[in-house]
């Protein structure tokens, strides 16, 4: 061969590796997929499979991050669907992947140069898996690490189970997938990372407008399970369920891959995505907004309103002075509720017309002027200053970091607020005694007792000074575990008891509360409740 012809073969030879290293934007098909180059910088090249939609292959910067026995993908895989692909030209150019199912249709969207997938899910249907969320499974030798919880959620090298299939004990702690939520209103972005030039790969999700749950539902958000570091965004799901499932749009939500160290959701622009294509998407100018000022919030306390309807779900946070304004809401007639941090304390309905901004006020009425004879907590809907209330989001409550659970004695005015339990397990703690004194008999008084969970219709029954109260009914039905799943938020549940005269004196007293309930169960999956506060008032 002539050294001409040998110098030809190398520069393409050469040109073809910098093109396959530094494709411009673009998609081929190739092997049954279609295969998706971003154009970006740190480049990002992804194949999708045309036959049921899975992710198979996500190459970022050359280095392949999927892992290869399962893949990434909507609920546990589509199983089949009808798969399509175009490029559209905007603002900017975009490749959309759509995949479609007699119920459901699921979007993929990339955008010239940036190293993201766009995200969004249309479904008329819940999955009959009973979930819909968003997995990416990818590989742990390179994306180890999770963010922002670290290795509560890590479970490779498990040596045993604690509880069902999801909670384990690595190195003699607790670890869970469940041990990795965030509180939908805190979200920002959750990330698995790894390698020597630091990879994330983190989820943003700007609005959770079709989720169910509200501003304090929380699900599971990463988990290293040692074959593969999974990454989620859950949408729908059975965890702590307490409302029905919404259909629609949901979305868009991000995977963003960076690095350049952890991106926020603050950060990132989707106005453009109307542009698409998207079944189910509102723009801006077919929403409205809400204005106005929250009052009622105890002191300290964080105020947060919320509007939701069987369609759609908002919340804002006030401001110091209890100025709040809705995010861009779809039109419609909403239920309207006032928190203080996570404790309701007024509710009502106001109706969003596209293109314009209602002004509506609310206003609390909880926090009156009353006699407090003593109160245990604070009415804030979480159980804080509780035993174990600052570990178990983190770690099963029979994780030996956890503080004894007891059964319990609080003596008003001496005991420490960690001396009272978060939860009441009736096969573990049952009862919490609470000892007291009185300068004098007060006469007839009410027992207030709120809680934020229930697990197996458990409520609370109170005993004074040999006195039974009531046995309440039972609370609505969550079919789910909670507390052993780092989860604490329920209906929030609020139980008063009538105490008649007589059966307070002065001088010493005693008050039980415990568990009641139809149902049984051992140890932490006994039926139980957790605190929010508990008062003496008249």
């Amino acid at each position: 061969m002539e050294p001409k012809s040998v110098f030809q073969l190398a520069v393409l030879s050469l040109l073809s590796f910098v093109s396959g290293a530094y494709a411009a934007f673009g998609y081929t098909s190739s092997g049954g997929n279609y295969v998706v180059d971003a154009g970006s910088a740190n480049p990002l090249i992804f194949s999708v499979s045309q036959s049921n939609c899975d992710i198979r292959s996500i190459k970022y910067r050359g280095t392949e991050l999927q892992y290869g026995s399962q893949f990434t993908h909507i609920n546990s895989g589509l199983g089949s669907a009808t798969v399509s692909i175009s490029q559209i030209n905007g603002s900017n150019k975009y490749i959309k992947v759509t995949c479609v199912t007699s119920t459901l249709t699921h979007y993929i969207v990339v955008r010239a140069g940036d190293s993201s997938m766009f995200l969004a899910t249309y479904i008329t249907a819940q999955p009959s898996i009973g979930e819909l969320r968003w997995i990416a499974r990818l590989l742990p030798d390179k994306l180890p690490g999770e963010y922002p919880y670290g290795e509560v959620s890590n479970t490779q090298s498990s040596t045993s189970t604690v509880e069902g299939s999801d909670v384990f004990v690595v190195n003699g702690q607790t670890r869970s997938k469940f041990y990795s939520s965030t509180r939908f209103i805190d979200e920002d972005s959750h990330c698995v990372f790894g390698g020597s030039d630091l990879m994330h790969v983190c989820i943003m999700t700007p609005q959770q407008e079709s989720s169910s749950g509200g501003p304090f539902f929380r699900d599971i958000n990463s988990n290293n399970a040692g074959a593969s570091t999974n990454l989620y965004n859950y949408m729908n799901s059975g965890h702590v369920q307490t409302e029905p499932y919404r259909m629609g749009l949901h979305g868009p939500y991000i995977m963003q891959f960076s690095r350049s160290g952890i991106p926020s959701v603050k950060n990132v622009d989707v106005s453009w995505f109307g542009e698409v294509g998207v079944t189910g998407w509102v723009p801006p100018s077919g929403r409205g907004r809400v204005t106005g000022t929250a009052s009622g919030v105890q002191s300290g306390m964080e105020g947060v309103v919320h509007w939701f309807n069987s369609a759609a779900q908002y919340w804002a946070r006030t401001s110091s002075n209890g100025a709040f304004t809705s995010p861009l809401m779809k039109p419609g007639t909403y239920t309207m509720v006032l928190y203080q941090t996570e404790f309701k304390i007024a509710t009502s309905t106001v109706t969003v017309t596209a293109g314009q901004t209602r002004s509506q006020n609310i206003a609390g009425t909880f926090n009156t002027s009353r006699n407090t004879l003593w109160q245990i907590g604070q009415y804030d809907g979480q159980p804080t200053g509780f035993r174990n209330a600052d570990k178990f989001l983190r770690m099963h409550p029979s994780d030996s970091r956890m503080s004894n659970w007891g059964p319990l004695t609080y003596k008003v005015g001496s005991s420490p607020l960690t001396d009272f339990p978060m939860a009441v397990f009736q096969s573990v703690n049952n009862p919490v005694t609470i000892l007291f004194n009185l300068g004098s008999a007060p006469g007839a008084a009410t027992l207030r007792i709120a809680t934020t969970l229930s697990f197996a219709g458990s409520r609370p029954q109170i005993n004074v000074n040999g006195w039974s109260g009531p046995a309440p009914s039972a609370p609505a039905k969550i079919d789910s575990r909670g507390v052993t799943r780092g989860a604490y938020r329920g209906h929030g549940e609020v139980y008063t008891v009538a105490i008649p005269t007589g059966k307070l004196v002065a001088g010493s007293n005693t008050i039980t509360i415990s568990s009641i309930s139809g149902s049984s169960g051992t140890t932490f999956l006994s039926p139980n409740f957790i605190f929010d506060a508990v008062e003496l008032f008249q």
